[in-house]
């Protein structure tokens, strides 16, 4: 096992295929073919790549800013940290960053065979409008109905992390438990259902009294927030099983 600590070496993306400046850092490098290779590319603000297209299939994983996508007959699309852009194979398009803001993505690509696997076309040309971005990103991941004779008086949040491979033991609430993953990820059932890997991101629901039959941290562990909503006078209890 090999760790690498920034600062990371990076090179500056070469002008035959980009528009503006980016700069890219290898996180790995490819091997024989078939391989894949990945990079950080950080495009400065309004740095754009040329229209190209890909032999194998291309993943675009934003983790920084706001950038901009097109796809040859395509609307230009906002894209922005968190978002996954998968791009078919000999598929033409381009990617880069808003003309106000920079963008940092990886680059994920299958190398299907040796040699260059991109072919690179024309400059973008000048947009007639770039699509408009919210100041504030809302979307709904849980719409949970709770019990009517349940009168909520307060709610408790819990920042609870279970370590590298630790194993929390079939257990039930004395009331209802919503949670949200924040890092690493964990192996979840309830009852008899069909376990299911949370990862970051990734919220649940737990009735209350149900077996919860697996909440087991996963090779990097788990951090999620719990919330208890409770009566008056109630304390959230764990009960093992």
């Amino acid at each position: 096992m090999d760790i690498d600590r920034p600062p990371f070496p990076r090179t500056v993306a070469s002008d035959a295929w980009i528009t503006g400046e980016a700069w890219i850092e290898s996180v790995v490098r490819p091997g024989p073919a078939p391989s894949t290779q990945i990079d950080s590319v950080t495009f400065a603000p309004g740095a754009r790549t040329r229209w190209h297209r890909h032999d194998g299939e291309q993943v675009l994983v934003v983790t920084a800013g706001i950038g901009l996508v097109q796809r040859k007959g395509g609307p230009v699309e906002a894209i922005r940290t968190g978002d996954r852009v998968r791009i078919k194979p000999g598929e033409w398009h381009w990617h880069g960053a808003r003309t106000t803001s920079s963008m940092t993505h990886l680059a994920i690509e299958h190398l299907p065979h040796e040699g260059e696997c991109a072919e690179f076309g024309e400059r973008v040309g000048t947009l007639p409008g770039e699509p408009e971005v919210a100041a504030v990103s809302r979307a709904v991941v849980l719409d949970q109905e709770l019990p009517d004779d349940l009168a909520v008086r307060r709610v408790e949040v819990r920042r609870i992390t279970i370590e590298p491979n630790g194993v929390a033991g079939a257990h039930v609430h004395n009331g209802p438990v919503f949670g949200s993953i924040e890092t690493g990820s964990v192996k979840y059932q309830v009852g008899d259902d069909d376990p299911r890997i949370l990862q970051p991101g990734d919220v649940f629901y737990e009735p209350a009294s149900d077996r919860i039959s697996h909440f087991d941290g996963q090779e990097q562990g788990v951090t999620f927030l719990a919330y208890f909503p409770l009566t008056k006078g109630q304390d959230a209890t764990l009960d093992m099983l």
